[in-house]
C-alpha cells in the first residue's frame, strides 16, 4: 500500500467532496464479502465515500482499521460517520485520479 503525501490527500479529498456514499456499513459489518465488492468498485472509481449507518455496530475506527489491514485501499479522510476511500485503478481505462495523484 501506498502512502500518500499531505497534498496528494488534500486533492483527493477535493475530488471526494462532491461523491455521495456509494457504500453503507450496517447491522452486518464488515464481511470479507462486503470488502470483495468494496474492492471491485474502487477498481473502477478510485475514489469512493463508504457511510457507516446509525444501527451499525462497529465504529468508524473498526471500519478504517479493517479496510487498511485487509486490503490494499487508503483511507483518505474520515467525517464524521464517512470514510474517503483511494486505490489506484489495475486498469488504464479507469486511471483518471491516480495518474493525477501520481503528478503531485
Amino acid at each position: 500500500m501506498e502512502n500518500l503525501r499531505g497534498k496528494q490527500k488534500r486533492y483527493l479529498r477535493s475530488q471526494a467532496h462532491h461523491l455521495r456514499p456509494l457504500f453503507s456499513v450496517g447491522k452486518n459489518g464488515l464481511t470479507a464479502d462486503w470488502l470483495e465488492q468494496l474492492v471491485g468498485a474502487m477498481d473502477k472509481r478510485e475514489l469512493i465515500k463508504v457511510n457507516i449507518l446509525q444501527n451499525s455496530d462497529v465504529t468508524i475506527e473498526e471500519v478504517k482499521n479493517a479496510i487498511e489491514s485487509k486490503t490494499p485501499i487508503t483511507v483518505v479522510q474520515t467525517i464524521g460517520h464517512v470514510l474517503v476511500l483511494y486505490l489506484p485503478s489495475s486498469h488504464e481505462e479507469f486511471q483518471k485520479l491516480s495518474l493525477e495523484v501520481a503528478k503531485i
